[in-house]
């Protein structure tokens, strides 16, 4: 059968269900680095793994949409992922600069 039930719990959507959840897990840690101004590494981290799971189950994928293969998933989690990675350079950058002594 080529479409698989919409109830599944297949690998590939597995898979991309754990790259979406790393990737929102690192846009939260990305935003709280920035308001707190704090180092944004767990950010940048968690959403270096949102991608990677998101692009390994994009280019493992044999189908589209709805054949259980997690494509859809994929792809948020590729771009959650890449936020959560661009929030925590954001906050990293922001800390830094706020920890380098000014010339006086």
């Amino acid at each position: 059968m080529l479409l698989s039930a919409a109830y599944e719990m297949t690998a590939g959507r597995m898979w991309s269900l754990i790259g979406a959840a790393a990737g929102v897990f690192g846009v939260v840690m990305g935003v709280l680095a920035l308001r707190r101004g704090r180092s944004g590494l767990v950010g940048v981290i968690a959403g270096g793994v949102a991608v990677v799971l998101g692009a390994v189950v994009v280019l493992m994928a044999k189908g589209g949409p709805g054949t259980g293969y997690g494509i859809v998933g994929g792809y948020v989690s590729l771009v959650v992922g890449l936020a959560a990675v661009v929030l925590g350079v954001l906050a990293m950058r922001r800390a830094a600069r706020a920890a380098a002594p000014r010339a006086s």
